[in-house]
Order: C-alpha cells, then structure tokens, then sequence
C-alpha cells in the first residue's frame, strides 16, 4: 500500500533550506497531532541547562515515544514546528541540526523560531509534529 504522505520540494524555491517545502497526505490516513516535546527526563525534571543540542536530543528522543504511542514514526511527520528560547541564530542553527539529524532523509516542512522563553525552568528547546499514519482502504 503507498504512504499516504507525500513530501514536495519546489523547484522553483531555493534549495538551502533542508526540508522540503510542503507536504500532502492522501486518504486514507490517520493523523496524528503531538504537544510539544520538552527536555525532561522521566521525572520531570529539564536535562542540559544551558545546552541547546543536548535538550534537542532529548527532545526528539521524546517527540519519537510519543509518535510510537500514537502508532507513528518519524517517517511519518508532515509537519514541524521548533521552538528555540534565544535570540541567537546560531543557537537555532544548532538545535535545527539535531533536529535535521533525528530525520535524515525525511525532510518533512518546518518552521523554526527563536522565541523568548518556555513552559518549564531551563527549556531552550520544544518541538511540535503532525504525522500522517496509512489506515486501511
């Protein structure tokens, strides 16, 4: 059966950025909508302050247990959204390689924000997913 996520990049667009730049999901598909993966540990509490790629490594460490829950994979995420608490762009740079990393080739759309703060003490890091999932026909 054919995935029912097709990712699109556009020719007619810029080729540095390193996602494609939309994304289609055909029936019939499951989606899937995650909150925001947060740097904590299985207690709650914030891992790496002060460090931008380790708290984006726990993060898509806990966004990929999440998706697994729901029936997903990261293979199957349409859409992203990375929140990164600073107003550097290095430090986004930083966090969007990690990010780019957990994926590899799948190169689902996304957008990436320096924002000024987030939910939990110490958080540098958040990212949000849609994922699509094949459902019989």
């Amino acid at each position: 059966m054919p995935q029912p996520l097709a990712l699109l990049h556009v020719p007619a667009l810029s080729d540095v950025a390193e996602y494609a730049y939309a994304a289609t999901v055909d029936a019939p598909a499951r989606l899937v909508f995650t909150a925001g993966a947060c740097p904590l540990d299985a207690e709650g509490r914030t891992v790496a302050p002060g460090d931008h790629a380790a708290q984006a490594r726990q993060v898509m460490t806990n966004l990929t247990t999440a998706l697994d829950a729901a029936g997903a994979r990261l293979t199957d995420v349409v859409k992203t959204t990375v929140y990164v608490a600073s107003s550097q762009q290095k430090d986004l740079v930083t966090v969007w390689e990690v990010v780019r990393d957990f994926f590899g080739d799948h190169d689902p759309p996304s957008t990436l924000l320096g924002v000024a703060v987030l939910g939990y003490t110490d958080q540098l890091v958040e990212v949000e997913a849609v994922a699509a999932v094949q459902t019989g026909a």
